[in-house]
């Protein structure tokens, strides 16, 4: 599949069909010892909306983040004032943790926080190296166990605590797309998180041995008040699957809520993608900040 489909054109996440060949690596041990530097090669090409958030007033870094079996890359972007700030996990697309997810910690940076993402793939492949994006979800992400990336996440949470410069009593979670669905299977996991939004991630359709439930199984069970930013044109996920959520959410006394934005694709925060609407993303960017900041955060 190529990048202008990505969004538009529908997956079978359990069943994705790979082109070309095999991306050729071992899953044995740890796949990634570091983050690649730009965009993921099936990002390409990336075009000239894309933001780039520049670095001043911050300190940035890749760091080797350890975890229950070994070590896996991460990319950390805080304000360079000391101080404990607020945490923000910030979990990835398909991508990876590429060029455009260290963007947006350099934004959350910005604005005050601890921002953190672990490369959650970093045991089952090197996404961005791979060109196609059907290989990426059969051989990469459908081999991602959903207890391994709680996991990951618990130990980015208790890096930024050991750091000190984080306040971990006040900890979110961004995820985008495959990032998204994360968030709502982060938040039945950690109760202790304070507010996650889940930008476009999947409700249904991933389960698995290694991925037992879906977010529409679970939403009534929600502790933590999650804000989930929707598309209304979105081939992945179907707006009968959108309000059985929001039926779901609505009995878990979280105080969650689903937004959808009409006539916007899915990925319309991917200013490197052709999916990328400006509107809907500086408008999902306030909700973001104002349902962080009302919840805690």
């Amino acid at each position: 599949m190529k990048l202008m489909d990505y969004g538009r054109q529908a997956i079978d996440f359990r069943n994705p069909q790979a082109a070309g060949t095999s991306s050729g690596f071992s899953r044995r041990g740890f796949v990634m010892g570091s983050l690649a530097s730009g965009f993921a090669l099936a990002s390409q090409p990336v075009l000239a909306q894309a933001i780039s958030t520049d670095s001043q007033g911050l300190v940035v870094a890749e760091l080797k983040l350890a975890v229950a079996d070994g070590q896996i890359p991460a990319y950390v972007a805080r304000p360079a004032q000391a101080g404990q700030h607020p945490v923000i996990l910030v979990v990835q697309e398909i991508f990876g943790v590429h060029e455009h997810i260290k963007d947006m910690c350099r934004r959350f940076a910005k604005l005050g926080y601890y921002a953190i993402a672990p490369e959650l793939f970093a045991r089952q492949g090197d996404v961005s190296k791979m060109s196609d994006i059907g290989a990426i979800l059969s051989e990469v992400v459908s081999k991602v166990p959903d207890a391994q990336v709680c996991a990951d996440l618990d130990a980015a949470v208790a890096f930024a605590q050991a750091s000190g410069h984080a306040d971990t009593s006040r900890v979110g979670l961004v995820g985008y797309c495959w990032g998204g669905r994360t968030a709502w299977i982060y938040a039945r996991h950690n109760p202790r998180l304070k507010a996650a939004v889940a930008y476009y991630g999947l409700l249904d359709g991933m389960k698995s041995p290694i991925k037992p439930l879906d977010p529409v199984d679970f939403g009534a069970e929600i502790k933590v008040p999650v804000l989930g930013l929707y598309s209304g044109i979105d081939a992945f996920i179907k707006p009968e699957v959108v309000a059985r959520m929001r039926g779901e959410i609505a009995k878990s006394g979280s105080g969650s809520e689903i937004v959808v934005f009409p006539n916007v694709n899915h990925g319309f925060n991917a200013d490197y993608r052709p999916t990328y609407d400006k509107t809907a993303a500086t408008y999902a960017w306030k909700l973001t900040r104002d349902w962080l900041k009302d919840h805690g955060v």
